[in-house]
């Protein structure tokens, strides 16, 4: 087994490494990314998870999808629309549903939050998700996607017991660090790696607010720069 790896690059996309060497895209947006590095565009997957259709999340999934052959994972209405695109390689599903893909087991959870994809008029998409993602060494992890606050992550807390959560702060569209702070303790993770933050102007929330809002919690806070990866 290696050690987890984590690299951000921009925004909320991210690429995994898994203990057992697999590598996740989550929710890849490269192209019009003002934060993605070019030099960290990833060249391999094992499997691509959409957490919702918006075009900073949705944007580069069906390149990535058709560079690498990996499979997709989204709820249905992601994956028809993808299929109507052109693409074939789907594992879809929807919010309480548990699949194991490339070894790992994956449950869809509910995120709060819209989607849809703008394309000659605005195309729904379903509803925006989140992903519980149980790895080989048991380590598991909490992707929330796009979302507000909401209660039910403390069922996600007793019911899958996540060590890492992935957790946006930027405010406006989404949490800000102090709801996301509350969203930590909620879940009983170790560990916050702060998303859809430092993109945009109207995303106000910091990093730095995070951790002032999370001191004397024990959660530590992930500081990585676009690009960087951490083991």
């Amino acid at each position: 087994m290696q050690s987890l790896a984590i690299t951000w690059l921009g925004h909320s996309s991210f690429r995994v490494r898994t203990p057992g060497g697999k590598e996740i895209l989550l929710d890849p947006w490269y192209t019009g990314n003002p934060a993605f590095p070019e030099a960290a565009r990833p060249k391999k997957a094992d499997l691509i998870l959409v957490s919702h259709g918006h075009f900073d999340h949705f944007t580069d999934v069906a390149a990535m999808a058709k560079l690498t052959g990996a499979p997709v994972v989204a709820i249905w209405e992601v994956y028809r629309h993808l299929e109507a695109k052109g693409l074939q390689n789907f594992e879809p599903m929807n919010k309480g549903g548990t699949i194991t893909v490339q070894g790992l087991r994956i449950t869809m959870t509910d995120a709060r939050h819209s989607s849809s994809f703008e394309d000659n008029g605005v195309h729904y998409l379903g509803e925006a998700a989140g992903f519980v993602v149980k790895l080989e060494n048991g380590q598991t992890l909490y992707y929330a996607g796009d979302t507000a606050l909401f209660g039910d992550m403390k069922l996600i807390a007793e019911l899958y017991k996540p060590d890492i959560a992935f957790l946006p702060i930027g405010d406006r569209f989404t949490m800000g660090p102090d709801t996301a702070a509350i969203a930590a303790k909620w879940l009983g993770v170790k560990q916050v790696v702060p998303m859809h933050c430092d993109t945009f102007p109207m995303l106000t929330g910091t990093v730095e607010q995070l951790e002032q809002h999370l001191v004397g919690s024990g959660i530590e806070v992930l500081k990585l720069k676009p690009g960087e990866t951490a083991e």
